[in-house]
């Protein structure tokens, strides 16, 4: 649809330069033939006698209402001149002005001499301009132009958001769903689970068994979180980071190390970012966040970081506080993304996996930007060597 208008619109534009250029190069000849016609006029005028009908030369003369011309002598001087605009308040003036004009319509070749005498030099020099009429028709198929493409950004404009808020509307009825699928399963599980928990009560298994049935329950609760808006507080950015850490590291290969690290405070602090007791470096910084959609986002980060590495490096979460929030950086010693796919890796359906619907980092987009009003981009990346994410919260 996008190519379609641009199409569509350079067809128009294109179009309408050249009809435009047609027309206003007749309508030029036209006007050069009445100014012929005009000097004619003029020369009657100049050498008639006694015998010499002047009405209707008088009458072509005074029927040109619309084309500027200036009339000047062998020198220069100026004789007379018609539908010219001058700015000046006395006569001299005046003269001086339609003098500077004639010159400019010499300049442009837009004279017809009228020789009234014997001499070669015993002349009358017609010069004139374009009709305001011309003028305006020759500037016409630019303002068109102009509308034309104002017309297509505004379509393609409205083109996009209609579809972004369809997208969305998608991802948030998926998210919804999802979310409501998984209840009943959920709540099987979560029985399932007392009752194995009542009959063998010194099972081991059975509390790693409960922590996973929680943990479905907790992405159930942020699946279902997508589409409004999550309730925020004040929790500390270091139980948060705790979380993720411990969760990757249990359900990833020990050839993964992933750690985090969290500067001190500034003495400046803002609502988001303010100190609670404690003396570990980094224990007092909190921010205000929805903990369970902000670990998600660290949590999709992780894993697409350790698909990126293969199963094979490590992945940094470092954080610093700022005067106005905090930044948290996410590096891994994965693949890299190319530059041609830096700008597409947020766009909802974009993957370079064989397996994936490419939503992560799309919802990630979204909880970060909509829900924290805060920004996630891609800070650095290398082929070979690594990618960075910064979000700025």
């Amino acid at each position: 649809m996008k190519v379609t208008l641009v199409v569509t619109a350079v067809i128009i534009a294109a179009a309408s330069l050249v009809a435009s250029h047609f027309l206003v190069r007749d309508l030029a000849d036209e006007e050069r033939k009445r100014m012929e016609i005009w000097a004619e006029a003029m020369h009657t005028l100049s050498t008639a006698d006694g015998d010499t009908d002047l009405n209707l030369v008088l009458k072509v003369l005074e029927e040109n209402n619309t084309i500027p011309v200036i009339v000047t002598d062998d020198k220069g001087n100026v004789q007379t001149y018609r539908n010219v605009s001058l700015k000046a308040e006395n006569a001299a003036d005046s003269m001086a002005e339609a003098s500077h004009k004639a010159a400019a319509m010499r300049g442009q070749k837009r004279t017809i001499k009228v020789q009234i005498g014997a001499s070669q030099n015993d002349y009358l020099l017609v010069c004139y301009d374009d009709s305001l009429l011309l003028t305006r028709l020759a500037y016409y198929p630019y303002i068109q132009l102009g509308i034309v493409m104002l017309f297509v950004v505004i379509a393609i404009f409205a083109l996009l958001t209609s579809k972004k808020a369809e997208q969305n509307k998608v991802w948030v009825g998926l998210s919804k769903e999802t979310a409501h699928q998984l209840g009943t399963p959920i709540s099987s599980l979560m029985a399932w689970t007392e009752i194995l928990r009542e009959t063998y009560p010194d099972d081991e298994l059975i509390p790693e068994m409960d922590k996973d049935v929680k943990r479905l329950q907790l992405i159930a609760d942020r699946f279902s979180k997508i589409g409004s808006t999550p309730e925020r507080k004040k929790v500390l950015l270091q139980e948060c980071l705790e979380h993720v850490v411990d969760y990757m590291n249990r359900r990833t290969s020990q050839k993964v190390q992933i750690t985090y690290s969290i500067d001190e405070l500034p003495q400046i602090t803002q609502p988001n970012q303010l100190p609670l007791p404690g003396d570990e470096q980094g224990a007092e910084v909190t921010v205000l966040v929805n903990p369970q959609l902000f670990e998600w986002v660290f949590e999709n980060l992780c894993k697409n970081a350790v698909d990126a590495m293969e199963g094979k490096g490590s992945i940094t979460i470092h954080a610093v506080p700022t005067a106005s929030g905090v930044n948290i950086d996410v590096t891994d010693t994965g693949k890299g993304i190319e530059k041609k796919n830096i700008k597409n890796v947020f766009r909802p359906g974009f993957t370079t996996k064989k397996r994936g619907w490419g939503l992560g980092l799309s919802l990630a987009k979204r909880i970060i930007e909509d829900y924290h009003h805060g920004s996630i981009y891609v800070l650095s990346s290398q082929v070979g060597v690594g990618t960075t994410f910064r979000i700025e919260i």
